[in-house]
C-alpha cells in the first residue's frame, strides 16, 4: 500500500476471512465480492534462461508455461517450488505480490488484465487484496503483457 500510496496511485483495500484450506483465487474471489477473472494470483517462476519472474494471470485460469516461456526467451519454465517461495519474495502461499517483494524480478501478466476497469491483487497477506486499475497496476509493477494463460 505504502509504494502505491508514493506513486500515487488510487486503491481500495478489502479484507476477507481466511480459510487455510481455501487460498485460492476463486474462492478470494467469492469473499471479495468479484468474478475470479478479475482477481489476479500472482506466481513465482523460474526460467531456463531468464530466471526467476513473477507472473501474474486470472484466477481462473492457469499458466500456459509454452506460452510464458515463448515470451520471457526461455526453453523451458516452471514453478519455482514452494519451500523457496518465501525465501525469494518474502512472502506466504496466498499472500505473494509482485509490490514489495525481497527482491525485484520480472513482471509477466496475463493480456486478460486489459479487458477490466478494475482488478484485484493480493496486498501481502493473506487475508487484504487490493483493488486498482489495470493500467495503475502495470505501471507500478513495470509488468510486460503477453496471453500467458488458459482454461
Amino acid at each position: 500500500m505504502r509504494i502505491l500510496e508514493g506513486m500515487q496511485i488510487p486503491f481500495q483495500v478489502r479484507e476477507y476471512e481466511v480459510d487455510e484450506d481455501h487460498l485460492d483465487a476463486v474462492t478470494v474471489a467469492a469473499k471479495v465480492g468479484l468474478p475470479a477473472e478479475q482477481v489476479l494470483k500472482t506466481l513465482l517462476v523460474r526460467g531456463d534462461r531468464s530466471g526467476c519472474a513473477f507472473v501474474v494471470i486470472p484466477g481462473n485460469m492457469e499458466l500456459d508455461f509454452k506460452a510464458l516461456a515463448k515470451l520471457t526467451g526461455d526453453r523451458k519454465a516452471e514453478m519455482v517450488p514452494l519451500k523457496e517461495v518465501t525465501p525469494l519474495t518474502g512472502y506466504i502461499r496466498g499472500g505473494v505480490t509482485v509490490l514489495g517483494g525481497k527482491k525485484e524480478f520480472p513482471v509477466f501478466v496475463d493480456f486478460t488484465i486489459e479487458l477490466w476497469d478494475l482488478i484485484s491483487v493480493s496486498a501481502g497477506q493473506r487475508g487484504v487484496q487490493l483493488l486498482l486499475a489495470p493500467a495503475d497496476y502495470l505501471r507500478a509493477v513495470r509488468g510486460t503483457v503477453g496471453e500467458i494463460a488458459r482454461f
